[in-house]
């Protein structure tokens, strides 16, 4: 069965009679060439199981089933699981989980399927969920070694952007506090059916273990990112002080320990500068 060919596609979508859904972000990939390479460098392999997410007809999920010893593919449409039941009908090491990626517990899912095996995500992430995904992948430590994903274009270039450049974002640091994050190849709207309005590009995160920076407090880490991000116009003084409710006093003394100057904007800082200001502002 070829699920990249959109006539197969049409026609077991007409089979079970399903209907895409704007709402969920449904578009499936029909370019026969993006789905190995994804499962290439996501590194499925023997001895390796891997996390799906949104499976969607099941075209990334036969690639990746072909390389590692199980794919466990979390879907939450079921309309979508007889037609899954019906393209991976041939592989025995896939599973189908129908719950929500926010909600489910994913360390015990991940725990339960993969008994202490290396395990890597890899996932055609819809658009609307790509910043809560993988920030709660990152975030929870779970026991994964990286991160392989599809995602807007424009998003992938703002969560693997280097410190200290006009694309780097609040979610850039925190992304690079976790892994070391790469983008590894574009992908044309028109590789997908039905085609979204935005490309795509494919990126890679390398959980670290140990973050790149020391400081006192991740908590106050993640506040004063926020903070000097949230208000990209003014300078990192004026941002953090009114981010966090400071007087500018107090922020200004922290930049000058810190020895960052009070005119510099939060785009302009390294990693190593950021973690300074959050270690000398929450003493």
């Amino acid at each position: 069965m070829d699920l990249s060919d959109i006539r197969v596609i049409k026609n077991i979508l007409a089979r079970h009679g399903f209907h895409f859904s704007k709402s969920l972000g449904q578009n499936f990939l029909i370019n026969p060439d993006v789905c190995p390479r994804m499962a290439e460098e996501c590194g499925a392999q023997k001895g390796v199981g891997v996390l799906e997410i949104g499976p969607g007809v099941g075209v990334l999920t036969a690639e990746l089933a072909k390389r590692a010893d199980k794919v466990v593919s979390v879907e939450l449409d079921k309309k979508l699981l007889p037609v899954l039941d019906d393209t991976l009908s041939g592989y025995r090491n896939v599973k189908i989980v129908n719950e929500d990626i926010l909600k489910a517990d994913l360390r015990k899912l991940i725990g339960t399927e993969f008994s202490g095996a290396e395990v890597a995500v890899c996932a055609n992430l819809p658009y609307y969920i790509t910043s809560p995904v993988i920030m709660r992948l990152l975030e929870e430590r779970l026991p994964i070694r990286s991160v392989t994903v599809m995602v807007q274009k424009e998003a992938a270039e703002r969560l693997c952007a280097l410190p200290g450049t006009r694309a780097c974002g609040a979610v850039s640091a925190a992304v690079r506090y976790f892994a070391e994050p790469e983008v590894l190849f574009e992908v044309n709207r028109d590789n997908f059916f039905p085609p979204p309005n935005v490309d795509s590009a494919v990126i890679h995160l390398k959980i670290r273990k140990k973050p790149p920076v020391k400081i006192n407090r991740e908590k106050d880490f993640f506040a004063l990112v926020k903070a000097a991000f949230g208000q990209r116009r003014k300078t990192v003084l004026n941002a953090v002080a009114a981010g966090l409710s400071l007087d500018r006093a107090v922020v200004a003394a922290a930049l000058e320990r810190a020895g960052i100057a009070p005119t510099a904007r939060a785009e302009q800082l390294s990693m190593e500068q950021l973690a300074a200001l959050s270690n000398e502002v929450f003493l």
